[in-house]
């Protein structure tokens, strides 16, 4: 099985916290989700400070999202959120709460991800002394998640305006490593939007090494009334050992299209 070395290499290790998460994440690449979520759960018990916890709350919250049960999703994200506002560390209270809008938002629920997203940016705004630059990344970060709502409500004018927006953000230079974000956006859009031609040219610009891209372009290939180009791309992203968004994403839908090939 595709995840079974990395198993095999967290077993035997001592079962702590750490190797408790690399077994986690294994089992649920491998499909297994009720075992993983049992070592994920135990991962949290065995780390012993709070602090300590936060990896293993975050991965039990992917867990979740393999199979999109939000509440649960919801659930372990705020237990990293919430302390994190309660000591004002803003900047690390907004990147998990933009995590969580992207996982709201991939499994579909389109309004509480719009508020989640919304509610990093405010926090992230909260931070004293927050620089120009990186005020211009949050600015940009909530442009690009506003595009991508607007297009999965199919509000292709509202969407293109955030885009608009997003770039314009880009070509003041504050943030150059977030270009390679933008065929990403400009490409789930177009999917998105019913431009499936554009998506595909777009997302062929995008980092080939994720998996949500590739998962991206195979259903831009299928929408596009051509799905033999999109099995390649479900198969790529079998290879991978990522335990992360988007292969929470990505990999369960891989599943699913090889099963049925």
């Amino acid at each position: 099985m595709i995840a079974t070395a990395l198993l095999a290499l967290a077993l035997v290790q001592a079962p702590d916290s750490t190797s408790l998460i690399a077994q986690g994440a294994a089992l649920d690449l491998d499909g297994h989700y009720a075992e993983a979520r049992a070592k994920l759960s135990q991962a949290i018990e065995k780390a012993p400070t709070d602090t300590a916890k936060t990896p293993a709350r975050r991965s039990l919250a992917i867990s979740y999202a393999f199979t999109c049960d939000t509440r649960e999703v919801s659930r372990y994200e705020h237990q990293v959120i919430d302390p994190r506002v309660a000591s004002k560390d803003y900047n690390g209270a907004a990147d998990v709460s933009n995590e969580l809008g992207r996982l709201l938002l991939e499994c579909g629920d389109v309004n509480d991800a719009l508020t989640t997203y919304r509610t990093g940016h405010e926090l992230a705004l909260k931070q004293a002394n927050l620089s120009d630059t990186a005020k211009d990344l949050w600015d940009f970060r909530w442009e690009h998640a506003q595009a991508r709502i607007a297009a999965r409500r199919s509000n292709a004018a509202d969407a293109r305006t955030h885009v608009a927006a997003a770039k314009a953000i880009l070509d003041k230079g504050t943030n150059p490593d977030q270009k390679r974000f933008f065929p990403y956006l400009t490409g789930y859009v177009a999917l998105y939007t019913g431009d499936y031609k554009t998506a595909i040219t777009d997302l062929g610009l995008a980092d080939q090494r994720d998996p949500f891209i590739l998962c991206l372009l195979a259903m831009a290939y299928e929408r596009s009334g051509d799905p033999t180009a999109a099995t390649p791309y479900y198969r790529k992203i079998l290879e991978g050992k990522q335990h992360n968004p988007a292969m929470a994403f990505a990999r369960p839908m891989a599943r699913r299209k090889l099963a049925t090939t």
